[in-house]
């Protein structure tokens, strides 16, 4: 079975988008309803880390992944994350900050809330418009 990057955050905080970069493919972006199978990444909808009652969803997708990838929208504050809520997994997961070219007076937000989720660095930052840090998670990801 191949391994995909499950993609976690809440809606509208850029799952989809970056699941497009990572997948190398540029489908027309609309809100995502149920999860979302791609050649290298599982996108999920946000209601499922923004309802606890669906945390369980989100553990039982994260066997067909090799990573989770837990998404925090530097550009406003929403906590949807539970503490330590990265401990839910057995998978190796990866903090990443989108939308950094917004809000910049955010910058330490996003580290803080990754950090209560439960997550070490390395965290990536990136913003997609500007092509900041999508490389780099790239290389990390893929090797």
């Amino acid at each position: 079975m191949k391994k995909r990057i499950l993609l976690i955050g809440p809606t509208g905080c850029g799952k989809t988008t970056l699941a497009h970069a990572l997948d190398g493919t540029d489908r027309p972006l609309r809100r995502t309803q149920d999860i979302i199978y791609g050649p290298k990444t599982i996108d999920t909808p946000g209601a499922y880390v923004e309802n606890t009652w669906m945390y369980s969803h989100l553990i039982a997708t994260a066997q067909n992944a090799s990573h989770i990838l837990i998404l925090v929208d530097q550009s406003r504050h929403l906590e949807v994350y539970s503490p330590g809520f990265a401990s839910s997994f057995t998978k190796p997961v990866v903090g990443v900050i989108t939308k950094t070219d917004l809000a910049l007076e955010n910058e330490n937000y996003g580290v803080q809330v990754l950090k209560r989720t439960g997550i070490t660095e390395p965290f990536f930052r990136i913003s997609l418009p500007v092509g900041r840090g999508i490389g780099e998670l790239k290389r990390y990801l893929f090797g």
